[in-house]
């Protein structure tokens, strides 16, 4: 998910103008859980920071820390000291509804209850096979499909999978892996269950994924939902479910057609379109003349005019000059650790706290890490690592 995990936890990162992990809270909430405990460590201030002590959420929140990443089995064992009967367990990086969770835990039987979904493209997951509704084997990461069903990382505990973590063998990833304890598990005879859930269940797993989360939580908004601020300027178009934060201006000829999120203190136009699928953060100022559609633009950018930006992020506090696009292409192959990636209609991921000058065009696919200075007039044609100068 770099570059956008260089300052902060995953869980962290924004879609829609919220961290991943708020929403996972918020789905906790509605189906009345109401004590959470987070493990955290890397950047574990951020989080802390943010949800505290969970009163804001309808909730108690507390944490464990875990100093170094040794895993999920290892993160769940510093828990154990907060739990004293069955317990849910998700991953806070993950998008997950309501539904889902409620189906995981309204089945919850015998010692482990694991969700799962059906997934075409098994690489990259674990992988569960199941008698009717037994898991039989799971196994994380396989080199073959011996199944199209992926485990969420959701399951339903009792305290017993306490007494089999600490026999649990370390991974060739140099991790302890719940996955491991539970296969553990299934071979000394414990009743370990796993349950389908055609329901919401987003994986991000790289940055472009956050596309489709971004996409998928906006498609959410409800009408009741909507919210349009009285700073729209007359001429400007509103229409569909757009949600405009305080003191952001919607400036004259500007057309915003939703699903899509202003947030507060932003400027948007004259004569800007902002079209479906689209986040634009806090404190976003997009000069005139500018298309942004289907991208997350997080907070403090600022976006020149006559612009381009689809199928793309960018990084908080990046500035960018008039007549910058991002290239698109109906199949870009990002080149991402060591390995290339086939992705639908992607454009360009810009890392925080960039400076671009005017007239640049990102070919699509492309990578820009933090810190990066461009200079007018040039193109991007590859990856460009974290704090670097093109001219």
């Amino acid at each position: 998910m770099r570059p956008f995990t260089l300052t902060q936890p995953k869980a962290m990162v924004p879609i829609a103008n919220r961290p991943i992990l708020e929403y996972v809270i918020d789905s906790l909430a509605r189906c009345g859980i109401a004590d959470v405990t987070l493990v955290v460590g890397y950047k574990k201030e951020k989080v802390m920071n943010y949800f505290e002590g969970g009163k804001k959420f309808g909730m108690k929140i507390s944490y464990v820390e875990q100093p170094q990443q040794l895993g999920t089995a290892h993160a769940i064992k510093l828990a154990e000291d907060s739990i004293e009967e069955k317990f849910l367990v998700l991953n806070g990086d993950n998008l997950i509804s309501p539904q889902a969770i409620e189906e995981v835990t309204g089945s919850a039987a015998g010692d482990v209850t694991l969700l799962f979904t059906v997934k075409e493209n098994v690489k990259g997951y674990g992988v569960v096979t199941t008698e009717g509704n037994r898991v039989t084997q799971i196994v994380e990461k396989p080199g073959t499909d011996i199944s199209h069903y992926i485990n969420t990382g959701v399951y339903v505990f009792t305290p017993a999978a306490f007494n089999e973590i600490p026999y649990t063998k370390i991974s060739p990833r140099g991790e302890y892996e719940i996955t491991d304890t539970i296969q553990r598990m299934i071979e000394k005879h414990y009743d370990v269950r796993g349950v389908h859930t055609s329901s919401m269940w987003i994986d991000a797993s790289y940055p472009w994924d956050l596309l489709n989360a971004n996409a998928a939580v906006l498609a959410t908004v409800k009408e009741e939902q909507v919210q349009y601020s009285n700073q729209i300027e007359d001429n400007a178009q509103v229409r569909g479910s757009v949600i405009i934060g305080e003191n952001s201006i919607i400036r004259s000829g500007s057309y915003i057609l939703g699903p899509a999120i202003i947030g507060k203190d932003a400027e948007i136009g004259p004569n800007v379109t902002i079209l479906p699928s689209s986040s634009i953060g806090n404190g976003v100022t997009i000069d005139s003349f500018t298309e942004v559609r289907n991208s997350l633009i997080m907070n403090d950018v600022r976006l020149g005019s006559h612009s381009l930006v689809a199928n793309s992020i960018v990084g908080k506090n990046t500035i960018i000059g008039s007549h910058f696009v991002t290239e698109q292409a109906k199949l870009a192959t990002p080149y991402l650790d060591g390995e290339l990636h086939h992705v639908m209609n992607l454009g360009s991921i810009i890392g925080e706290n960039c400076r671009f000058g005017h007239g640049i065009l990102v070919e699509a696919g492309k990578i820009i890490g933090v810190h990066c200075t461009v200079e007018s007039g040039t193109t991007i044609r590859k990856n460009v690592d974290n704090y670097s100068n093109i001219v």
